[in-house]
């Protein structure tokens, strides 16, 4: 990538939280709520945040358009995540953006510097043709992840059916992986007990 790229911040909130019994992205979370502090910690980093709805675009626009974010319609959540995740990142590339900021808003928000660390580590890749850049701690790989325009097409030309860990292991050399110190990019927070361990 020879120019420097623009980044959009892309928010996955489209799905229907059946395990946790409410909206995830309604939790609340340190004065805030789960997808309040997601759009937070990207807002610094990006020139734009969309997040992208489904069936529950109603109840996330007033957080989203408060927070000065954008509000993206899934119009088939029930197809899965993976539909969201390219509806979101075509939405960057209809709106001129060339790199993405990729989170779920289904755990906490990772803390906003660990998104700057990633970024820059994507900055300082792009020279060794790397697609994208994608945090491990402890292990575990995690959000946000980070995508240029090279990743962001074989997402988008990747059958609807297919996982983003598909995508990513058939371009597995051009992935970056960066130890962080932050455990919440591979927190899980699925039931009302993984919920209730966290906020207590």
């Amino acid at each position: 990538m020879a120019r420097s790229p623009s980044f959009a911040g892309v928010i996955l909130a489209a799905g229907d939280s059946t395990r946790m019994g409410r909206d995830k992205a309604l939790l609340p979370w340190r004065g805030s709520t789960f997808l309040g502090a997601a759009i937070e910690s990207l807002m610094p980093h990006c020139e734009m945040v969309l997040v992208v709805a489904g069936r529950n675009v109603s109840q996330l626009e007033p957080i989203v358009y408060a927070a000065g974010a954008f509000i993206v319609s899934n119009p088939a959540p029930e197809r899965g995540q993976f539909s969201s995740l390219q509806t979101g990142l075509q939405e960057v590339l209809n709106r001129g953006r060339d790199a993405a900021i990729v989170t779920l808003v289904d755990r906490p928000a990772v803390h906003t510097s660990t998104v700057g660390e990633l970024r820059q580590q994507f900055l300082e890749a792009c020279g060794r043709d790397v697609w994208a850049v994608v945090p491990e701690y402890e292990g575990k790989h995690g959000h946000p992840i980070i995508v240029g325009r090279e990743m962001m097409e074989a997402f988008l030309r990747a059958p609807v059916s297919s996982t983003a860990r598909d995508v990513e292991h058939a371009v597995r050399n051009k992935i970056e992986y960066v130890l962080v110190r932050d455990p919440n990019i591979s927190a899980n927070i699925n039931t009302p007990e993984d919920y209730a361990q966290i906020a207590g």
